[in-house]
């Protein structure tokens, strides 16, 4: 897997996480704040998760030395306060992603090539959206189609037939 393709994947990370997003624009605290719902978690909880996932594997790979608290241990973070931080993971990133090359994502490390640990991550985000996406839509808040064919679509321009 290339560079430009590992960024495309992030980019629709991006993108599909942003609708979700746009429809918890005035979530009730009671539905966002509720646990046991998938799992042990909630909607709220769920997109924490997924955020706090996406730092720690940045942080790994990134080989930083300062170790976060886990993101999900703490109080859970309101839609705004969530919203900000995933702006600044999606940033983070897009600055790493302009570093880089094909021997990197191919570098193997635990008997994984790095570009696979990389789309690990952009898959677990899909899960994660599909829950939020289903309970957001339970409440009459669908996010519409999350499909990575809708996103390329908008972003690829059309190509002759």
């Amino acid at each position: 897997m290339r560079p430009d393709e590992i960024k495309f994947l992030f980019d629709y990370d991006r993108w599909a996480t942003q609708r979700l997003f746009v429809q918890l624009d005035g979530i009730h605290p009671e539905v966002w704040s509720r646990t046991n719902v998938v799992d042990e978690r909630g909607m709220g909880g769920i997109l924490v998760h997924q955020l706090g996932a996406m730092m720690r594997w940045r942080d790994d790979l990134q080989r930083v030395d300062v170790k976060r608290p886990r993101l999900e241990s703490g109080h859970l973070l309101g839609p705004s306060e969530l919203r900000e931080q995933f702006e600044a993971e999606w940033a983070a990133y897009e600055d790493w992603s302009s570093t880089m090359t094909n021997d990197m994502l191919d570098y193997v490390e635990d008997g994984v090539p790095i570009w696979q640990m990389l789309v690990h991550v952009v898959n677990h985000g899909t899960q994660h959206r599909s829950e939020v996406a289903a309970l957001l839509t339970a409440e009459g808040r669908s996010p519409g189609d999350l499909d990575l064919i809708d996103f390329a679509e908008q972003v690829v321009p059309s190509q002759p037939e």
